[in-house]
């Protein structure tokens, strides 16, 4: 056996964890783990260079071993058994009782074994996971271990396939909503009966049907007065599913979907129950920032609100399966999901990427993915790959077209995408014009004649901007640059440098408000993530991104408040930049930016107006979508924003202060009951503050912490791309002027309480409930 022997009952040297389980995200950091020298197209490279930090710098190159000792009581003569998992990274052979039961190399996929002939009834039982990263085999962090979920599931011989159950809507009106189901069965079933249960809880429909073909059953049930799924109101309904063989019950699923119509219309794009949607959507990483790849539904759920909030209505998965627990929490949360596949085809970006998997394996991860995931009403589109090479030349186009068949094969309800960066060449070669929706990774300079040449009728940004900045850190002089870098390996969050290959937010709004064809967007990305730290991908230290609307702690970039002055429509958004501690440059010129939902706004410093700035198409892009007043001179004090009406009346007024020197701490928690189940978290932000308790925005004090009563310190991250500190130690610098502390709930009820300490700081405590 490759690697070793399976591991027998002695638990001598082995660590005991948790899974969900990441094992490399301890580090430590190192510059040499997974160096990779590479020619990246992507990134227009003209020959192959050295990238540290490419892959986080992380330890997730090697072999580990998972075991665990269990019994399945339910296990009896007549019944089977499935061990699923969600995701394992990467290359998982699983061995049950010494003897290898499967192996799944795509560390993103979902899969599952049936088990049935290697347990032991009654008994206990050795599982035993050996998974494998090998160097060169990821474009960023990817994490290592079982990084999500694993169920044993016990089923009668009679039963539901696993995965096969698949319910649509094929019609829907205000009166009733046709709800289609579709399932395959084994064994000698007689009939099955279906609940439809509506969000209430109230069972409003039910079927019996007793007609199968082959391993096949079908029903059609009308469901009165639908509520529909959408992103305002995300109603969800319960398919209750009953498998009989005479009067004995075999299997029983809970499936929740959504009633909801989903169309794609030339000129207009999605058209989500009879109303032309945009995508107002953003790009995820499957990392969790501290936590790793590991999955956590309260990390999870965070991310996802922090999103809603800046008025994000779609993710998309990048460039991966994703978590099916965040896919759940859009159910929930009304929020689109653009779920994708691969980062690589045949062609390979890195030497061990998925190119070495793809004509073996390709189909078996698409059907794995479709099947679990197209019940969930939030799913509106897949995507078979990301700026894959093979873009160019004919074999390409045979792919394209070989995968997006697969996945009509599986759900002819959803259009297929792609990430196309190569825009010139899928233009030529037909390449754009097979693909659903033709999905275009930057080239906004390519839109016109693309649209012109596609015959779809619509254009998606796929992936847009990578506008790239670092937390509170600022540049001079403040200018648009591409590619830029400084000694200090930041990006200046005057939000105006991007990428040779990209460009800045104000490119993209202007197709997104000008032009009905354009359907929407994906930024890249939502939060910072762990690894391409482009643009010091040569830099070290620097080993996560700077691309993030939010850093990797998930504290809101000033480009945050920019997208969500658009995004959000409902609430009020007023936010000044940068910064006003600038010791050293007082007289000097230092630009002040409003991204601000009001078209006008007149700023003061220390009382004295610096004029009067209106959004305007007449300038510049940037006009368009900020307010800026580039001749400020800085002097302390206090910099007042105020926003004015359409008729020039103050509506609202936000101050930032001059800080004196650090005094104490602020801590913020984003929820202060959580609950006891020895998963749950809650994020505290930690503030370093003046004695009259204004933010010192520049301070970085190095912070100890300790929790104590019914819960645990987790993780620190200050959101510094550069910092080598460890996550999972309880001390971390702040990073202008803030760090975030994350608790996690045991599995008893009581109080946690939080104390932060730094040398020279007034100790602050926060007592949060665990119930």
């Amino acid at each position: 056996m490759d690697g070793g022997e399976a591991p027998g009952l002695s638990v001598k040297g082995w660590e005991t964890v948790d899974v969900p389980h990441d094992w490399a995200i301890k580090g430590p950091f190192d510059k040499d783990i997974d160096k990779q020298v590479v020619q990246v197209v992507q990134d227009m490279d003209e020959a192959p260079r050295e990238r540290t930090g490419r892959t986080g710098a992380l330890p997730h190159i090697g072999v580990g071993w998972y075991r665990k000792t269990f019994e399945v009581p339910a296990f009896q003569p007549g019944k089977k058994a499935l061990l699923a998992f969600d995701g394992a990274m990467s290359d998982a052979r699983v061995y049950i009782n010494g003897e290898e039961v499967g192996h799944w190399p795509y560390g993103y996929s979902y899969f599952y074994f049936d088990i049935s002939d290697y347990l032991k009834q009654g008994e206990e039982n050795l599982l035993a996971v050996r998974l494998e990263n090998l160097p060169s085999s990821s474009r960023w962090y990817p994490g290592a271990g079982i990084y999500r979920k694993v169920q044993v599931i016990v089923k009668d011989e009679v039963s539901f396939n696993k995965w096969a159950t698949f319910i649509t809507t094929p019609f829907i009106s205000d009166e009733v909503a046709q709800v289609n189901i579709q399932t395959e069965i084994s064994g000698a079933a007689t009939h099955m009966v279906t609940e439809i249960i509506d969000p209430s809880g109230k069972v409003v429909a039910a079927e019996t049907t007793t007609d199968r073909f082959g391993s096949k059953m079908e029903q059609n049930i009308a469901v009165p007065q639908p509520q529909l799924w959408g992103t305002e109101h995300p109603h969800l309904y319960q398919a209750r599913v009953l498998l009989y063989e005479g009067d004995e019950l075999k299997d029983e699923e809970f499936i929740r979907f959504g009633i909801r119509s989903v169309e794609y219309e030339r000129g207009k794009g999605l058209v989500l129950n009879g109303e032309v949607t945009k995508f107002k959507g953003v790009c995820l990483h499957h990392d969790l920032g501290p936590l790793g790849a590991a999955v956590n539904v309260a990390a999870l759920r965070r991310q996802l609100t922090i999103l809603k909030d800046m008025g994000v209505n779609a993710v998309r998965s990048a460039h991966n399966m994703p978590a099916r627990e965040q896919v759940e929490l859009c159910d929930e949360m009304g929020i689109l999901y653009l779920a994708e596949s691969f980062d690589e085809w045949a062609k390979p970006k890195v030497k061990n990427g998925y190119n070495r998997l793809f004509e073996e394996w390709a189909e078996k991860d698409v059907v794995n993915l479709v099947r679990a995931l197209r019940n969930h009403p939030s799913v509106v589109m897949w995507s078979s790959g990301n700026e894959v090479p093979d873009q160019w030349g004919n074999e390409g186009v045979k792919r394209a077209k070989w995968l997006q068949d697969i996945f009509h094969r599986e759900d002819p309800t959803r259009p297929v995408t792609v990430g196309m960066d190569q825009v010139a060449a899928v233009m030529e070669n037909g390449f754009g014009a097979i693909t659903d929706i033709p999905g275009l990774n930057y080239r906004v300079h390519l839109y016109d004649e693309a649209y012109d040449r596609f015959p779809q009728g619509f254009i998606l940004g796929s992936e847009t901007a990578s506008t790239v900045s670092s937390r509170g850190i600022y540049k001079f002089p403040v200018e648009i640059y591409s590619h830029k870098t400084y000694n200090d390996f930041h990006s200046s969050s005057y939000d105006l440098e991007y990428c040779r290959w990209s460009n800045l937010p104000d490119d993209d709004f202007v197709w997104q408000d000008d032009y009905d064809w354009v359907i929407g967007e994906f930024v890249w990305t939502g939060f910072d993530y762990l690894g391409e730290p482009t643009p010091y991908n040569e830099a070290w230290p620097s080993r996560s991104s700077y691309f993030g609307i939010s850093d990797l702690a998930g504290l809101p970039k000033d480009r945050f408040y920019l997208y969500r002055s658009r995004w959000n429509t409902k609430d009020e958004t007023l936010h000044i930049l940068p910064h006003w501690n600038w010791e050293g440059r007082e007289g000097e010129t230092t630009p002040v930016f409003v991204y601000t939902s009001y078209n006008s706004a007149e700023l003061f410093v220390n009382g004295k107006s610096q004029g009067i700035q209106t959004k305007t198409k007449d300038k510049t892009k940037q006009h368009r979508y900020r307010l800026m007043w580039m001749d400020v001179q800085y002097e302390p004090g206090t910099l007042k924003v105020v926003a004015l009406d359409d008729d020039g009346q103050p509506v609202a007024e936000k101050e930032v202060h001059t800080a004196g020197a650090p005094y104490g701490l602020e801590l913020v928690a984003d929820r202060s009951v959580i609950t006891a189940d020895g998963q749950d978290l809650s994020y505290i932000t930690v503030s370093v503050v003046d004695k009259e308790g204004r933010f010192c925005a520049t301070a970085t004090p190095q912070l100890d912490f300790k929790v104590t009563g019914a819960g645990d310190f987790k993780v620190v991250c200050n959101g510094d791309p550069t910092s080598l500190e460890l996550f999972h130690l309880p001390t971390m610098k702040a990073f202008s002027g803030q760090l975030v502390v994350t608790v996690q709930s045991q599995k008893k009820a009581g109080d946690i309480t939080l104390q932060v300490k730094g040398k020279g700081l007034k100790t602050a405590k926060m007592t949060i409930k665990s119930e």
